[in-house]
């Protein structure tokens, strides 16, 4: 994609969706890492389902330590791979107490430190707790980056750093969130629906797929 044409398909994704937002459910930086962790290999749907349940019971690394990895899993045992993530969870909320005084820190070195929590994670929590030009590139962003011609590469990391090179300054913040929305719902992995897809005119993919 040409520069005319990436400052297009932004300018488009903007004007449909002014304030995109993780459709993650949180009140709290907190919050936000827990669906953010518990989300892997998970929907958010499946994910929120969890935490509407789990965080007006515990929703501080004091409180989630005080359910105990037991009564963790309970509230979180309807997501994937529940088992391992309560582990990660716990034993995140025990270095946020012991290192962090009980806070999220903002640096991706303390974040990327902490169990279950990966590059990805650390982006989405960057970006969108504290504001930060980041890229959290799943399955979602990794296809569309790629199909689109955006920002082709072999690895989530190749593509995260041709967007922060190719994305223009001014949609960098909201980007991932464009990307993920897009990915999800319109530019999907079996069948892109190129027939209603409002940045169709300014996607290197060949050929669109045609209305059914």
């Amino acid at each position: 994609m040409t520069p005319q044409a990436i400052a297009s398909f932004f300018a488009t994704l903007k004007a449909a969706n002014p304030q995109p937002v993780t459709e993650l459910e949180y009140t709290s930086v907190f919050e936000l890492l827990t669906a953010v962790l518990l989300s892997a290999q998970a929907t958010d749907v499946g994910v929120n389902k969890a935490t509407r349940r789990l965080f007006p019971v515990a929703n501080t690394p004091q409180k989630i330590l005080a359910l105990g990895l037991d009564g963790l899993e309970s509230y979180i045992k309807t997501i994937g791979l529940y088992r391992s993530k309560a582990k990660h969870l716990m034993e995140t909320c025990r270095i946020l107490v012991e290192r962090h005084g009980g806070e999220v820190p903002r640096e991706r070195e303390a974040l990327e430190a902490l169990p279950g929590v990966g590059r990805k994670t650390a982006n989405v929590v960057l970006n969108s707790a504290f504001g930060e030009e980041t890229m959290a590139v799943d399955t979602h962003i990794f296809r569309v980056g790629n199909r689109t011609g955006l920002a082709p590469g072999k690895t989530p990391y190749e593509v995260e750093m041709k967007l922060l090179q190719v994305v223009p300054a001014e949609y960098r913040v909201d980007a991932h969130h464009w990307l993920i929305l897009h990915g999800r719902y319109v530019c999907q992995a079996r069948k892109p629906l190129c027939w209603q897809c409002r940045v169709a005119p300014y996607c290197s993919f060949k050929p669109k797929t045609p209305a059914p």
